[in-house]
């Protein structure tokens, strides 16, 4: 028994040792292939551009949502989630070397000039993406205010690229708003989860209620790319009398958790519609997932896009950060969003290219109407 403990023991031993001697021989092997570059590569290059470069790489190769900031892009992000930016006004993320957008922002210059969820930006200002990190694409995005940016675009079911000329402009990002529709109907559109959403949308409710003649609420969350998990856990909350909202897995079991509804439907359990489709991401998929799990809403319109992890902004020694997915979001159904995302009950495809949310060509909200009116 003894020798049987001390050959487990060495076992074990050795194959730690073997496997941290691996990691340093790759070490020695990134320091060989640098050392090759400077000397041999027909252009001279920029070290700490290479080395930031390499550092992406290895994020980006966990997964789409895990990417490398430098100093200068960690400082304008932080600015930029203050709530007032320059730029065009879409979350984008990356996918087989292109940037993929997952919404235009209400009312920005990209949602204006009809780009849409799911495109893929392939050239910007004629520069190839291909081959360029997230950040260095988002770098060619961004510009001074009023100056003009040309986006090579291609789409699902169009053969021909498609272009767009945008003109770069402050983006206010507004998060909650509100319509009476029909005399009879709570119209709420939510374009983030951003620290006041829920606190908005409880005064929305509040003021649609006043009307005797209210029936039923559309809870709007389409090309709404989602942001803080609290948030999603409030706005679902409202609508729920109990039961279990969403759950996160992490690697560590001791990290896991759940929330649940606490008692209290600000509805009064009133007909709840919610619009959802490809540019619905995270925190938009949590909401119409626990609703949709628990039969609290009918959902309407497309497919979401899948985004189900969570991501976490690491500070770094040189002021920069890394974004960096901890766990994974589970509905209560116990299936997970990524990659599948949220299947509406009804599924209404947009229709024509002059689609706008919120108006006579949006379809999918009309469907609505005259589901909720009979």
């Amino acid at each position: 028994m003894l020798f049987n403990n001390f050959f487990i023991l060495f076992f074990f031993s050795y194959s730690v040792n073997s496997a941290e001697l691996d990691i340093y021989k790759k070490i020695d092997l990134f320091g060989e292939v640098l050392e090759k570059i400077n000397k041999q590569y027909v252009d001279e290059i920029d070290q700490s551009e290479g080395m930031d470069s390499a550092i992406n790489g290895l994020l980006q190769s966990l997964d789409p949502y895990s990417s490398y900031m430098s100093p200068e892009i960690f400082q304008e992000m932080q600015t930029e989630t203050s709530g007032e930016f320059g730029g065009l006004g879409i979350e984008v993320s990356m996918e087989a070397g292109v940037v993929k957008v997952i919404t235009p922002i209400d009312d920005t210059p990209a949602s204006k000039a009809g780009i849409k969820a799911g495109d893929y930006i392939v050239k910007i200002d004629n520069v190839q993406v291909q081959g360029k990190s997230l950040s260095e694409a988002v770098d060619l995005m961004r510009g001074l205010v009023g100056t003009d940016i040309e986006l090579t675009v291609r789409r699902r079911g169009v053969k021909k690229a498609l272009t767009f000329n945008i003109t770069r402009e402050i983006i206010e990002v507004q998060s909650v708003k509100s319509d009476l529709l029909e005399n009879n109907i709570g119209y709420i559109r939510l374009t983030s989860f951003n620290d006041n959403s829920s606190d908005q949308i409880k005064k929305k409710i509040k003021k649609l209620k006043e009307n005797e003649n209210l029936k039923a609420f559309i809870l709007d969350l389409r090309n709404n790319p989602g942001g803080l998990l609290t948030q999603a856990i409030k706005i679902s909350d409202f609508f729920l009398e109990n039961g279990e909202i969403v759950s996160t897995k992490s690697r560590k079991k001791s990290e896991n958790r759940k929330w649940f509804a606490r008692k209290g439907d600000i509805t009064d359990g009133k007909t709840l519609v919610v619009l959802i489709n490809y540019g619905s991401a995270s925190a938009s998929e949590i909401v119409a997932g626990a609703l949709k799990d628990h039969k609290r809403a009918i959902i309407l319109g497309e497919n979401s896009y899948g985004k189900g992890s969570v991501q976490s902004i690491i500070p770094l020694k040189n002021k920069g950060a890394i974004r960096l997915t901890v766990a994974k979001y589970y509905l209560p159904s116990g299936k997970s969003i990524s990659e599948v995302g949220v299947r509406p009950d009804i599924e209404v495809n947009e229709e024509g290219d002059d689609f706008r949310i919120k108006t006579d060509t949006d379809n999918q909200l009309n469907y609505a109407i005259k589901l909720l009116n009979g």
